[in-house]
């Protein structure tokens, strides 16, 4: 079963749900901050949540804490590219223990990661949409209660399929 991802839509099952997708659109993921969402089918590998904002999710997945030293390796410099990193780290990452609520709640998608290819981009998320739907670095976002929702109907099958 797959969660398809086409123009701003998300749909899944009978679930069809409005989303925000990069400020360049989907398309063929060329490099790192390129604003592209990738187009291609992926396996989701976990989901990270903030306890003090919302209750750990249920779901099929493996859920980790989001903590204040938490990060995304976004340097290709960096042996720790595409991968979950603890600060201090001495490369750029991004952080994802934020003020705003984009990252609550995130389901981490295998884009670059087997293997990972330097440059070619990192950390594509199905997070929370800002208010506004307005457009993303290269993740897919919807509203809170949506990708809640979404997360407790999942199963081992499900992909994610972006065209």
């Amino acid at each position: 079963m797959h969660i398809l991802i086409k123009k701003k839509n998300l749909i899944y099952k009978h679930y069809r749900i409005k989303c925000a997708v990069g400020k360049r659109g989907i398309g063929i993921k060329k490099k790192e901050g390129d604003f592209i969402t990738p187009i291609g089918t992926f396996k989701i590998k976990y989901i990270l949540y903030r306890k003090d904002r919302i209750n750990k999710p249920k779901s099929v997945f493996k859920t980790l804490q989001i903590t204040k030293k938490m990060g995304w390796c976004d340097d290709p410099i960096s042996k720790k590219y595409n991968k979950l990193i603890t600060y201090p780290f001495k490369y750029n990452a991004e952080k994802l223990y934020r003020k705003n609520n984009i990252y609550d709640i995130l389901i981490v998608l295998n884009y670059n990661m087997k293997p990972i290819i330097k440059n070619k981009g990192s950390a594509i998320f199905i997070h929370v949409a800002k208010k506004n739907y307005s457009s993303t670095e290269g993740c897919v976002a919807v509203k809170k209660n949506d990708l809640l929702k979404l997360i407790r109907n999942l199963t081992k099958k499900t992909s994610v399929k972006i065209i």
